[in-house]
């Protein structure tokens, strides 16, 4: 991040470009999609320090379309203030051709005189595509009634088996003798590999020499499936990662109904191939760089499965040494995923159909550590490591909708909020009610102004309720 030269409070972006490679540039995954169907054009700031004039190259990238850009210049003796530039999408290039562009796309990528070796600093602000601000992970359900979990509780000090009531080993290898992905291990039902003990369940990726179903590998694992099976609500996966380079630990869902040879529900149920069957990655670590966590779907549209367009990622504080609450709030209008409470993707395509949502029936939890393969190459030195898990819980039963009165009829502000949040209202308020994500009860007091105090509140989302005569109605509310 950089600070408007013209403006200290306001933050803008920074690309320091060192001119030692020709192509350098930066992206941004957008919470909100482009839509150069509603608008085909794109306007930005652009500050640059120096009077040379400059190629600059804004490309759209993870779209429902091929990937399509437009080159346009920076004017010498622009130096010093800011310029907007327009990018026109009516007569875009994709690969050789120029095109019309439509579609959606969920990535830009900038770059400044491409192809040149030519260094700079440039600040950037105010990325417009002309469509309104609005929050693009608003959760329209809270489910609040746990429905299934496991808290893996046992004896202090032992090392137990995992509760087969809740979990089924699945070890029997793809056709062809290994997992998918290029993966290296075998996934086993020993001890060794995923037990409770003190509370955590533990699974346990290992580097040893074993032979199973005619195959030797180098490394051994575990793969759970959950005899749990479940259409919309919350889940909640209380999770320290492991470490080690080629670590691949997941926490996902798959549609009861995949055809997989080996897993839980196969042999009743295994009549749709992937990805028609559909699946939901909650958490996965070991694609991209160290404490970088991605949620992704997988389905059968183009560009949705695989190297899938619908996946985003952030970076949180160091995940091998820290618990986070890894989350997916699922409804029949949108899937949102959460860390720490805090949301920050939601998938909801315009049209649902079987391409783009096979999110509309039963799913089951996958919990497994991979090694290599797509997550690169295992470390040398790697020995052994565990996805350490406090707890699985599952809610349903939204008894807080978010849509019980007209949204017009009470609002908030601020919202986010650090301090207070008052409560803009057509109607005399009763009384008021705060909520955690997980149902839990915050004791508040409504002030005669219809104010009430957050100061003490961990950051997330929380849900408020308000009674007003014979209405009620919840609104979200997020804490900075």
């Amino acid at each position: 991040m950089g600070t408007d030269p013209n403006q200290a409070t306001n933050q803008v972006g920074e690309f320091l470009n060192d001119g030692r490679v020709a192509s350098q540039g930066f992206f941004l995954d957008l919470d909100r999609e482009v839509n150069l169907d509603f608008q085909q054009t794109i306007a930005l700031e652009i500050y640059t320090t120096d009077a040379s004039a400059h190629k600059v190259l804004l490309k759209l990238e993870r779209g429902s379309q091929p990937d399509v850009e437009v080159e346009t210049t920076l004017p010498a003796q622009s130096q010093d203030r800011w310029n907007t530039l327009t990018f026109d999408y009516s007569t875009a290039q994709s690969g050789s051709s120029t095109v019309n562009a439509t579609g959606r796309y969920s990535r830009v990528t900038l770059f400044i005189d491409n192809g040149e070796l030519i260094s700079g600093t440039y600040l950037i602000d105010n990325i417009d595509d002309g469509s309104t601000p609005s929050n693009p992970n608003e959760m329209d359900v809270v489910y609040d009634k746990l429905v299934w979990s496991d808290e893996f509780d046992s004896p202090a000090g032992s090392k137990e088996v995992i509760n087969n009531e809740n979990w089924f080993h699945q070890t029997q290898l793809p056709a062809g003798g290994n997992w998918y992905n290029g993966e290296v291990q075998h996934y086993t039902s020993r001890i060794e590999n995923s037990f409770v003990q003190n509370g955590f369940l533990n699974v346990v990726a290992k580097r040893e020499q074993f032979t199973d179903q005619d195959q030797t590998k180098d490394f051994t694992s575990a793969r759970l499936n959950s005899k749990f099976a479940f259409t919309y609500g919350r889940v909640d996966v209380f999770a320290k990662l492991p470490f080690g380079e080629g670590t691949w630990p997941a926490i996902w869902t798959l549609g009861k109904d995949v055809n997989e040879d080996g897993g839980f529900w196969d042999a009743e149920f295994g009549t749709v191939n992937w990805p028609g069957s559909g699946e939901i990655d909650i958490m996965e670590h070991g694609l991209g760089e160290t404490n970088e966590v991605s949620s992704a779907l997988h389905s059968p549209c183009n560009g949705c499965f695989g190297n899938t367009r619908n996946v985003r990622s952030q970076f949180i504080s160091d995940v091998a040494a820290n618990f986070h609450l890894y989350s997916m709030n699922w409804s029949p209008n949108q899937i949102t995923f959460l860390v720490d409470n805090v949301p920050f993707y939601t998938y909801n395509p315009e049209v649902k159909d079987a391409g783009t949502w096979p999110f509309d029936k039963d799913h089951y939890l996958l919990l497994n550590v991979a090694l290599g393969g797509i997550s690169g190459a295992v470390a040398p030195d790697y020995s052994e490591s565990a996805m350490i898990i406090d707890y699985v819980r599952v809610y349903q039963n939204s008894t807080l909708s978010l849509q019980d009165h007209p949204a017009t009829d009470f609002q908030l502000y601020p919202n986010p909020a650090k301090d207070r949040v008052h409560i803009k209202a057509q109607d005399s308020i009763d009384k008021i009610e705060v909520y955690t994500l997980l149902g839990s009860k915050i004791d508040v007091i409504l002030n005669t102004d219809n104010s009430f105090s957050v100061s003490g509140f961990p950051s997330g989302m929380y849900v408020l309720k308000i009674y007003a005569g014979s209405l009620v109605t919840a609104k979200q509310l997020v804490v900075n």
